[in-house]
């Protein structure tokens, strides 16, 4: 398995781009990469929408991070975008308590 490259610190969003193959939609390096983060890197905390967004914390430096799917309607819930959240954005929209 390939390593992805852990979030920096200047990094606040990334959405992975819809690409077309001869077999449908195909995932994007940054897809991978945010696949990668939500199961290698990032610690789950909650999730919102019927699970469709999802929050996760970089252990490394405290920051949020909300996994949502925008384009939703799409057939496999469209491209992801992972992107940071503030702390009290978070904590209302996930009902976190303080012990997170």
């Amino acid at each position: 398995m390939t390593d992805h490259t852990e979030l920096g610190p200047d990094e606040t969003r990334l959405d992975a781009a819809a690409e077309q193959g001869l077999s449908g939609s195909s995932a994007d390096e940054i897809d991978r990469r945010i696949f990668w983060l939500v199961r290698h890197s990032l610690r789950p905390v909650g999730m919102a929408n019927g699970g469709w967004d999802q929050l996760y914390l970089d252990p490394r430096d405290g920051r949020y991070w909300e996994l949502t799917f925008p384009q939703g309607s799409l057939f496999g819930g469209g491209r992801r975008r992972l992107e940071c959240v503030p702390a009290a954005s978070a904590a209302h929209k996930y009902e976190l308590g303080s012990d997170t």
